[in-house]
């Protein structure tokens, strides 16, 4: 070290650290100062784009869509593999240098692809990928119910009812039990003379 006033590499890194540091503490203190803090419902809510969610979010989804994903990922691998592979024994110094080194590359990506087509004959005799609806099978039950009950029943027009309208009604029937109950503490006051 010729000048000890020089500082070191580190030196610089440990002083760019410090400075930026400093900054970011007084541009948060800073605004600390001057923003206003008036919190409200609005400004305290997750923020969402879009129109607001109704319903749950757990959806239930078909689980060959998940197959499929697994068996498109499988075959995307295969892809990742193979093309280092083809890349170098597509050249002839290679494959031309030792005849035995090109055989067991090929026989080894040979049964490396046999492999995942095996997999793939196994999930597509299983029925997984397969997208029609399967045939069910109408159960019978042991009672002796005619079908023209069946009928009358499928063929009769229910009423749909507005959900909001069902909730207010639900919230007053609410409120009139909750008005109708008499209260059960009923505190007695003795009369009485006293002795003092």
């Amino acid at each position: 070290m010729d000048d000890p006033a020089q500082l070191t590499q580190y030196g610089k890194i440990l002083l760019f650290g410090i400075v930026g540091t400093i900054l970011v503490a007084f541009t948060f203190f800073l605004s600390k100062l001057i923003a206003p803090n008036k919190p409200n419902p609005l400004k305290n809510s997750t923020y969402e784009c879009g129109e607001e969610s109704r319903g749950s979010a757990w959806v239930q989804f078909n689980p060959r869509f998940y197959i499929v994903a697994l068996v498109f990922l499988i075959f995307e691998l295969e892809l990742i593999f193979i093309f280092p592979w083809s890349v170098i024994f597509g050249q002839e110094k290679f494959v031309y240098s030792d005849v035995r080194w090109a055989i067991f590359a090929l026989t080894e990506m040979a049964v490396f692809i046999g492999m995942l087509i095996i997999g793939l004959v196994y999930i597509w005799r299983k029925g997984d990928l397969v997208w029609l609806k399967p045939n069910t099978k109408k159960l019978r039950s042991p009672a002796n119910i005619p079908a023209a009950a069946y009928e009358a029943i499928n063929t009769k027009k229910y009423e749909v009812i507005d959900y909001k309208s069902s909730l207010d009604l639900e919230k007053s029937k609410v409120e009139q039990r909750a008005r109708k109950v008499p209260s059960s503490f009923k505190p007695r006051f003795k009369k009485g003379g006293g002795n003092g």
